[in-house]
Protein backbone atom coordinates (compact mmCIF):
# COMPACT_ATOMS: atom_id res chain seq x y z
CA UNK A 1 0.00 0.00 0.00
CA UNK A 2 2.94 2.22 0.09
CA UNK A 3 2.08 3.61 3.90
CA UNK A 4 5.00 2.78 5.63
CA UNK A 5 7.89 4.66 4.05
CA UNK A 6 10.11 4.23 7.27
CA UNK A 7 12.18 1.62 8.33
CA UNK A 8 12.29 0.34 11.91
CA UNK A 9 15.34 1.86 12.33
CA UNK A 10 13.83 5.45 13.89
CA UNK A 11 13.65 3.89 17.09
CA UNK A 12 16.87 4.30 17.62
CA UNK A 13 16.59 8.34 18.20
CA UNK A 14 14.47 8.18 20.56
CA UNK A 15 15.12 5.51 23.13
CA UNK A 16 16.70 7.92 26.21
CA UNK A 17 13.45 9.88 26.04
CA UNK A 18 10.22 10.10 28.16
CA UNK A 19 8.06 7.62 25.65
CA UNK A 20 10.51 4.58 25.92
CA UNK A 21 8.24 2.18 26.90
CA UNK A 22 6.09 3.34 24.70
CA UNK A 23 8.35 3.14 21.93
CA UNK A 24 9.40 -0.65 22.83
CA UNK A 25 6.00 -2.00 22.13
CA UNK A 26 5.14 0.28 19.34
CA UNK A 27 4.17 -0.73 15.42
CA UNK A 28 6.42 1.50 13.04
CA UNK A 29 3.35 3.56 11.99
CA UNK A 30 3.46 4.51 15.97
CA UNK A 31 7.26 4.74 16.28
CA UNK A 32 7.11 7.90 13.66
CA UNK A 33 4.03 9.67 15.51
CA UNK A 34 6.65 9.36 19.05
CA UNK A 35 9.37 10.63 17.11
CA UNK A 36 7.33 13.29 15.67
CA UNK A 37 5.72 14.35 19.17
CA UNK A 38 9.43 13.75 20.75
CA UNK A 39 10.77 16.70 17.59
CA UNK A 40 7.81 18.93 18.31
CA UNK A 41 8.53 18.71 22.46
CA UNK A 42 12.06 19.74 22.15
CA UNK A 43 11.45 22.36 19.90
CA UNK A 44 8.68 23.55 22.17
CA UNK A 45 11.45 23.26 25.13
CA UNK A 46 14.32 24.97 23.11
CA UNK A 47 11.93 27.45 22.09
CA UNK A 48 10.65 28.47 25.96
CA UNK A 49 14.88 28.40 26.68
CA UNK A 50 15.58 31.11 23.87
CA UNK A 51 12.51 33.11 26.06
CA UNK A 52 14.18 32.29 29.26
CA UNK A 53 17.99 32.92 27.69
CA UNK A 54 18.90 29.59 28.87
CA UNK A 55 21.90 29.03 26.10
CA UNK A 56 22.54 25.78 26.96
CA UNK A 57 19.11 24.45 27.56
CA UNK A 58 18.47 25.95 24.46
CA UNK A 59 21.21 24.01 22.66
CA UNK A 60 20.74 20.67 23.95
CA UNK A 61 16.71 20.75 23.37
CA UNK A 62 17.44 21.97 19.86
CA UNK A 63 20.48 19.69 18.67
CA UNK A 64 17.72 16.81 20.24
CA UNK A 65 14.69 17.90 17.89
CA UNK A 66 17.61 17.80 14.91
CA UNK A 67 18.74 14.57 15.65
CA UNK A 68 14.85 13.08 15.96
CA UNK A 69 14.33 14.65 12.74
CA UNK A 70 17.29 12.99 11.22
CA UNK A 71 16.05 9.71 12.50
CA UNK A 72 12.58 10.59 10.54
CA UNK A 73 14.83 11.36 7.55
CA UNK A 74 16.81 7.93 7.57
CA UNK A 75 13.96 5.93 8.30
CA UNK A 76 12.59 7.02 5.47
CA UNK A 77 12.36 3.72 2.66
CA UNK A 78 12.83 4.37 -0.78
CA UNK A 79 11.08 1.34 -1.69
CA UNK A 80 7.76 2.36 -1.33
CA UNK A 81 7.15 5.76 -2.70
CA UNK A 82 10.56 7.26 -3.91
CA UNK A 83 8.85 10.89 -5.02
CA UNK A 84 7.33 11.16 -1.80
CA UNK A 85 10.61 10.28 0.11
CA UNK A 86 12.43 12.60 -2.00
CA UNK A 87 10.21 15.44 -1.27
CA UNK A 88 9.79 14.67 3.25
CA UNK A 89 13.59 13.69 2.86
CA UNK A 90 13.77 17.79 1.29
CA UNK A 91 11.40 18.84 3.56
CA UNK A 92 13.70 17.05 6.95
CA UNK A 93 16.68 18.62 5.65
CA UNK A 94 15.29 22.32 5.50
CA UNK A 95 13.81 21.76 8.60
CA UNK A 96 17.59 20.99 10.26
CA UNK A 97 18.96 23.96 8.56
CA UNK A 98 16.37 26.36 10.10
CA UNK A 99 16.74 24.45 13.15
CA UNK A 100 19.94 25.74 12.94
CA UNK A 101 19.46 28.94 11.96
CA UNK A 102 16.90 29.51 15.08
CA UNK A 103 19.55 28.47 17.69
CA UNK A 104 22.12 30.72 16.47
CA UNK A 105 20.01 34.06 15.51
CA UNK A 106 17.84 32.55 19.15
CA UNK A 107 14.82 33.48 17.07
CA UNK A 108 11.32 31.84 18.28
CA UNK A 109 9.40 32.58 15.18
CA UNK A 110 11.96 30.38 13.19
CA UNK A 111 11.06 27.55 15.61
CA UNK A 112 7.18 27.86 15.04
CA UNK A 113 7.97 27.61 11.08
CA UNK A 114 9.31 24.08 11.76
CA UNK A 115 7.03 23.07 14.25
CA UNK A 116 4.20 23.97 11.72
CA UNK A 117 5.69 21.96 8.78
CA UNK A 118 6.32 18.74 11.66
CA UNK A 119 2.49 19.35 12.31
CA UNK A 120 1.23 19.33 8.70
CA UNK A 121 3.32 15.93 7.89
CA UNK A 122 2.26 14.35 11.42
CA UNK A 123 -1.26 15.50 10.88
CA UNK A 124 -1.51 13.56 7.87
CA UNK A 125 0.33 10.51 9.37
CA UNK A 126 -1.92 10.66 12.24
CA UNK A 127 -5.14 10.49 9.51
CA UNK A 128 -3.44 6.88 8.34
CA UNK A 129 -6.64 4.28 9.26
CA UNK A 130 -6.31 1.51 11.31
CA UNK A 131 -7.16 -0.86 8.23
CA UNK A 132 -4.34 1.16 5.60
CA UNK A 133 -2.04 0.37 8.37
CA UNK A 134 -2.84 -3.38 8.60
CA UNK A 135 -3.11 -3.67 4.54
CA UNK A 136 0.73 -2.14 5.07
CA UNK A 137 1.83 -4.18 7.48
CA UNK A 138 0.66 -7.20 5.58
CA UNK A 139 2.63 -6.10 2.79
CA UNK A 140 6.15 -5.66 4.33
CA UNK A 141 5.79 -9.24 5.98
CA UNK A 142 4.77 -10.64 2.59
CA UNK A 143 7.65 -8.86 0.82
CA UNK A 144 9.95 -10.18 4.11
CA UNK A 145 8.68 -13.62 3.38
CA UNK A 146 9.02 -13.64 -0.24
CA UNK A 147 12.60 -12.23 0.09
CA UNK A 148 14.03 -15.35 2.64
Amino acid sequence: MGLFMYKSKGIQAYRKDSIKSDLASADPHRVIQLLMQGALEKLALGKGCIERSDWEGKAAALTRASEIINALRDALDRDVNPELVDNLESLYEYMIVRITEASIAKDTSIIDQVMGLILQIKGAWDQISMADKQAAYDDQMEARMGAV
